[in-house]
């Protein structure tokens, strides 16, 4: 394979190929090495394409699937019955060699399910954990991981994610040194559950991981740490609670502005501000979550995302494959694992 290859789960999300089309192909007008597979019910692939004026070509191919993974199936029922779906197709693209990362919207617990069972994960991993950037008033982007891809983790795990956060923060971030925090109720030593008092003395033997503690959540965003590690319960939680207090305040800000004369007025000189005040808040900014620990790259889009927000995963994907990041996180594990052995 010559060139750089995503599959795409085209039928995954909320809103299908009208989202995952158009995305698709601003993705190819920006990268010109790039070549993708649409998968998914080609009828309806190829309607979208023709409202834009494209179509099927050397760059951009379609891969028919029957079957579609519904937001509300089970991950067995996916895994075991609809073998014939988009999001399963797309992820065999990539365990035979034809495509080198897989992006979906779809359903997470069937995409993280099939993702272990066609992919494999790396050795040494038990679980593979859902990450993604949030933003920091630093600039620098801040590795939250798992998100919801373990509702459970025990200290094992929770070491695991510390030591992948850490490389996609080198790898995708350019980050030498990104500083590793665990998520808890308190920074003292003496807080949290055995789970992350046990990780935490994990992270403090090991060289290979600039541990720094533990951090609050409040100060997620302070820039504090660079990679900050928690099981997917609390993950999860504390993304969709980012996310709802980022859209209440562009809300807010939106009807503060046009409450009267000179707020319209102040707006508009501050027009250019406010549109970039707005990009930085807006979560569909920091869309495309990794699927960290499996052999292959796999990107999470927002089941909801828009047109912008899916371009998002496909260039996280993208970045991803440029950089060789499941093969950095295996050596990296390798070398965390001979010390540990010794």
């Amino acid at each position: 394979m010559t060139h750089l290859t995503l599959a795409l789960d085209t039928m995954g999300g909320d809103h299908g190929p009208h989202v995952t089309v158009p995305a698709a192909l601003q993705a190819l007008s920006v990268y010109s090495d790039l070549h993708l597979i649409l998968v998914g019910d080609r009828p309806e692939i190829l309607s979208v394409l023709r409202q834009h004026h494209a179509s099927e070509s050397v760059r951009l191919q379609i891969l028919h699937a029957d079957q579609v993974v519904q937001m509300g199936d089970k991950p067995l029922h996916a895994l075991r019955r609809l073998k014939q779906s988009s999001m399963r197709l797309a992820l065999d693209l990539v365990a035979n060699g034809q495509a080198n990362a897989c992006v979906s919207a779809g359903n997470t617990g069937a995409l993280m399910t099939m993702a272990k069972v066609v992919l494999k994960t790396l050795p040494g991993v038990d679980r593979p954990a859902l990450v993604s950037a949030l933003p920091s008033m630093h600039g620098q982007p801040v590795y939250l991981l798992d998100l919801g891809a373990n509702a459970c983790c025990d200290s094992e795990a929770l070491f695991q994610f510390a030591v992948m956060g850490a490389v996609l923060a080198e790898q995708v971030a350019g980050n030498p040194n990104p500083r590793v925090a665990l998520l808890n109720i308190g920074t003292e030593e003496i807080k949290g559950n055995d789970q992350v008092q046990q990780a935490a003395r994990l992270l403090q033997s090991t060289p290979h991981i600039n541990y720094t503690g533990f951090v609050e959540g409040d100060r997620i965003f302070t820039g504090d740490a660079d990679v900050i590690v928690c099981d997917g319960f609390v993950g999860n939680v504390t993304l969709k609670t980012t996310e709802g207090i980022a859209r209440l305040l562009m809300h807010q800000i939106a009807q503060s502005v046009n409450q009267n004369l000179v707020a319209r007025c102040l707006s508009w000189l501050l027009k250019g501000r406010l549109k970039k005040l707005f990009l930085q808040m807006n979560p569909d900014h920091y869309n495309g979550a990794s699927l960290l620990g499996l052999r292959h790259i796999v990107v999470k889009s927002h089941g909801n995302a828009d047109e912008m927000a899916y371009l998002r995963a496909i260039e996280e994907a993208i970045t991803e494959v440029q950089r060789q990041v499941p093969g950095k996180i295996k050596a990296r594990l390798e070398s965390v694992l001979l010390e540990k052995s010794c």
